[in-house]
């Protein structure tokens, strides 16, 4: 995981220090820099003043799973690529790509991405449709800064795991900070979309969506199979010989620390105030599960001493995010003190399989949340993970997964006023105790007790949640 950062403009060096300096705490193990006139990589960051000067750059500061230098980005030939994230398929997609006549210079997935791109357009396609494709084809979650030497382009994947933002004017970061630190405005790069920079400007176009991955209607034992072989499948290539899961308890996160418990030595992570749901029923679920539980138990000075960093972190004055952010802060504070880098969350399945009240009401709801889930979820559990130098990999938004719960019918999911009815078959099927299969659970927010919390802080002040939420994050931005 990592900072991307760069653009296009005057005064570029100057803005590459200072994108570095806002952004290291994402990648503090090294960095590297491409610009039109040289490159410069290390791991002593008292050496960005010495990064090339020129007129179009790109860089990373890495948060290293592996110890070379030389998986420092940007990788570089005839084009230059920086990536956020990870390519879980890549070496399926390289064996494709070699067995069509295509060489290689690494063994990374950043080239992987390259190569495919490249194929692509050597067969005829155009830039579009190259990344489109190559987005329908990789497995991973990813934000991408590619460039030709004279513009740079700008992708994710398809649901948004991993935040990218750029400025009308031709920058670009992994988050808004970095380009409020050169006093820049922020856009986000919708999932799916290509956001072209050049010095003509910015232009954009959407060139894969979600619902492309809606194949056909399944029956519902076939939705069941499907969604059990999908997610077995998201949860093993997303598993490290060491891995954590942030828990609750719920159906989500219990299913995947079942299946990565296949794969690897587990270990739980949840965070609540002592007496909260979340925090007792995670203690009752790890015991039915049999596996190992780490609790972080904050109380209200934890909140008040917290506060300052998740808004930091999430980068804006959302009472919601700030309350669900809280207790993510601590769980991944707590594993990122046990050494643990990869993180499992069960994020997703709700938007995917109706697990909102609302949705019984109004089902259309699930395809626009899960559209927007980048920017209102993701972006903010990736911002906070990253805090605390730990990666948070999400299984159910893998696109095998995600392609099985759209052809999936609605009744299958929501029949009967049950939510996540055919999640919840396919749980048991897969050895998950019923006594978790069958759990309703309450929003984070009000399960930790963090939003109560947050509420008794904001009152001693004197005002409402979103006038405190409002005044610290004024503070800490010094933005209105």
């Amino acid at each position: 995981m990592c900072l991307i950062a760069g653009g296009i403009g005057e005064n570029l060096k100057e803005h590459l220090i200072t994108m570095i300096q806002a952004g290291k705490h994402r990648g503090e193990d090294a960095f590297g820099v491409w610009t039109d006139t040289g490159v410069l990589k290390s791991k002593d960051f008292s050496k960005v003043g010495e990064i090339p000067d020129g007129s179009i750059g790109i860089l990373q500061c890495r948060l290293a799973m592996t110890g070379s230098l030389d998986y420092t980005q940007p990788f570089y030939n005839e084009f230059v690529l920086a990536h956020n994230g990870e390519i879980y398929n890549y070496p399926q997609v390289r064996g494709w790509l070699e067995g069509k006549g295509v060489s290689f210079e690494t063994d990374v997935d950043s080239e992987v991405i390259l190569r495919l791109i490249e194929f692509f357009m050597d067969g005829g396609a155009g830039i579009e449709r190259a990344v489109g494709a190559a987005m329908e084809i990789l497995s991973g979650d990813y934000a991408v800064a590619l460039s030709d030497g004279r513009r740079i382009y700008l992708f994710r994947d398809p649901v948004g795991v991993r935040p990218l933002y750029y400025s009308t004017d031709g920058f670009f970061a992994s988050e808004k900070k970095v380009l409020w630190a050169i006093g820049r405005e922020t856009v986000p790069v919708n999932p799916g979309e290509l956001v072209v920079i050049s010095e003509k400007g910015v232009s954009r176009k959407q060139v894969f969506s979600l619902m492309e991955l809606r194949r056909r209607r399944l029956p519902l034992e076939t939705a069941v199979v499907a969604v059990k072989k999908t997610l077995a499948h998201a949860v093993r290539i997303r598993t490290p010989k060491k891995v954590g899961v942030l828990f609750s308890g719920g159906i989500d996160s219990s299913l995947v620390a079942l299946l990565a418990s296949e794969h690897s030595d587990v270990v739980l992570y949840t965070a609540g105030a002592e007496g909260s749901p979340d925090l007792e029923w995670a203690r009752r679920a790890s015991d039915l599960l049999g596996l190992p539980l780490k609790e972080y138990v904050f109380d209200q000075e934890d909140i008040a001493g917290a506060v300052r960093e998740v808004v930091f972190a999430i980068e804006e004055p959302n009472p919601m995010n700030l309350a669900i952010g809280l207790p993510l802060y601590f769980a991944t504070k707590l594993a990122s003190r046990d050494g643990v880098k990869v993180l499992l969350s069960g994020q997703g399945a709700d938007e995917l399989f109706g697990g909102y009240a609302k949705y019984l009401r109004r089902p259309e709801l699930m395809e626009k949340d899960l559209c927007e889930m980048g920017e209102k979820n993701l972006a903010r559990d990736d911002k906070i993970a990253m805090l605390n130098a730990v990666e948070g990999r999400f299984p159910f938004l893998d696109l095998s997964v995600v392609s099985a719960a759209l052809g999936t019918p609605l009744e299958a999911k929501i029949g009967g006023g049950v939510r996540k009815a055919v999640l919840r078959k396919a749980a048991v099927e897969l050895g998950l105790p019923e006594e978790i299969a069958g759990r309703e659970k309450k929003a984070a927010q009000y399960g930790s007790f963090s939003q109560k919390m947050l509420e008794r802080l904001s009152k001693k002040e004197g005002l409402t949640l979103r006038e405190y939420a409002q005044r610290v994050f004024s503070e800490v931005f010094k933005r209105q």
